[in-house]
């Protein structure tokens, strides 16, 4: 097996070698881009497990499919959009229209306009927590519109549903992180 310890390979010789099924090189590509892709897995999955299900899902899929690559747009992006597809493939299964009950979600809260920015006191793991604590309806959509950059129009196509059912759950996940994340700068401030 080849070993590639101080060559840097660029993005074509890796597509060139899997695409030729060179197990180095899809070794090459995987640890070159794991990490940024379990990112992207996270924010869609329900926990851990579930991600790392999505990844290898997710790399299978992408060393099949590899040639398909043309190269317009960034390689990274095209490994994204796999990533993606593949994590909404496993949650679409589910439905939009089986979602939980807002109400077991969160307690209902009177919200003070006055108080600090309620996300002041979030870093980046806690806020992905609140995401992924979605129901899966709204996380999905939530990361497609905000983190991804989809219209709902794309959205819609996407999962298979109307337009407005992809605002709509917009606007609910928005809620719902919003009066989660008041929540718990209440428990913080009290705590202090």
């Amino acid at each position: 097996m080849k070993v590639f310890k101080s060559t840097i390979l660029t993005d074509a010789e890796l597509i060139k070698g899997c695409i030729n099924k060179d197990a180095a090189y899809q070794k090459y590509l995987f640890n070159r881009y794991a990490s940024t892709l379990l990112g992207v897995s996270n924010r869609y999955a329900r926990n851990k497990e579930d991600a790392e299900d999505i990844l290898q899902d997710a790399f299978v899929k992408i060393f099949g499919k590899i040639q398909q690559y043309k190269g317009n747009g960034s390689f990274e992006g095209w490994l994204r959009r796999v990533v993606v597809n593949t994590a909404l493939k496993k949650y679409t299964r589910l439905r939009f229209d089986k979602e939980i009950s807002t109400d077991d979600f969160s307690e209902k809260l009177k919200i003070d306009n006055n108080d600090e920015p309620a996300y002041s006191h979030l870093n980046e793991k806690d806020l992905l927590i609140l995401i992924n604590n979605l129901p899966d309806g709204y996380r999905l959509v939530f990361n497609l519109f905000v983190i991804e950059g989809y219209q709902h129009d794309e959205i819609a196509t996407m999962l298979n549903i109307q337009s407005g059912t992809s605002r709509s759950q917009l606007v609910k996940a928005r809620n719902l992180l919003q009066k989660e994340i008041l929540l718990r700068q209440r428990v913080i401030v009290k705590a202090v």
